[in-house]
């Protein structure tokens, strides 16, 4: 299955998760289905067997709420039955709203306190270097996220121990739960603030596959800093009805009706 082909499933899976509750962090999740689409097809060291290898890459999904985009992409790449998408949020079951490392295979750390992913995704990778492997690890925080102090603190930590095997990835689709991130505390210009804290940073269309592709190739030959990859998206994205509605997409009632209508856009 290609990143076209995928990105499509990542999405209807997630779509088909998030239905069986009723509620979700649609939009979030939509956001970032491109993204988890390339970077689990064609970069990251896992096995679907062996959820716990040594050596593994890690994804942290700091923006513990997209989740459910998360446990598709693991789910399409046979961590777990798809069927267990299903259970979403629901008594006993092994995947919670917010990312858990104690319940789910495939995932690498409990996240969905905003600005503590990071840290944590920051600490891997030193924890990596430190046992000379040569594992990678990824991070995925939200431009909401990023107005919280916590987030530049591990910044500047992981500029100064010169962690060339993290990268991080910023989902930057403008609005947060209340509003637009500009409205709220803009943080603009993302170049220029990773840059000056000693960051390779590179901008990327989020939903181009070639171009997130390239930039993760660039960060993997960027030995001695570590990097940053902005990632301009579309919240919602893939499904027109849910772009447009805007702010209001970040959290709202999503059941059969509005799965069917989603899924025939998709098709």
């Amino acid at each position: 299955m290609d990143c076209i082909e995928r990105s499509k499933e990542i999405r209807r899976l997630t779509l088909e998760c998030i239905a069986s509750i009723g509620v979700g962090h649609v939009g979030g999740c939509l956001s970032v289905a491109d993204l988890l689409a390339v970077l689990y097809t064609k970069h990251m060291n896992v096995d679907p067997g062996d959820p716990q290898m040594k050596g593994r890459d890690r994804l942290v999904m700091s923006k513990g709420h997209a989740g459910p985009a998360l446990y598709a992409t693991l789910a399409s790449f046979g961590f777990f039955p798809k069927e267990m998408l299903k259970t979403l949020n629901k008594i006993g079951t092994r995947l919670p709203s917010h990312c858990n490392m104690q319940l789910t295979p495939g995932v690498d750390m409990t996240t969905g306190s905003l600005g503590q992913g990071i840290s944590c995704a920051v600490g891997m990778a030193i924890g990596a270097k430190i046992a000379r492997e040569k594992a990678r690890v990824y991070c995925v925080i939200g431009d909401g996220e990023s107005q919280e102090g916590q987030v530049w603190e591990a910044v500047m930590l992981a500029a100064h121990k010169k962690l060339g095997n993290f990268t991080l990835f910023v989902d930057n689709n403008g609005m947060q739960i209340d509003d637009t991130t500009q409205n709220i505390v803009a943080v603009e210009d993302y170049e220029k603030k990773f840059k000056a804290f000693g960051f390779n940073a590179i901008r990327v269309d989020g939903h181009n596959h070639s171009a997130i592709d390239m930039a993760i190739e660039k960060a993997k030959r960027c030995k001695t800093r570590p990097t940053a990859i902005i990632l301009d998206t579309v919240k919602g994205k893939g499904v027109k009805f849910i772009e447009e509605m805007g702010v209001g997409n970040h959290s709202f009632s999503f059941g059969a009706a509005e799965l069917e209508k989603a899924l025939a856009e998709l098709n």
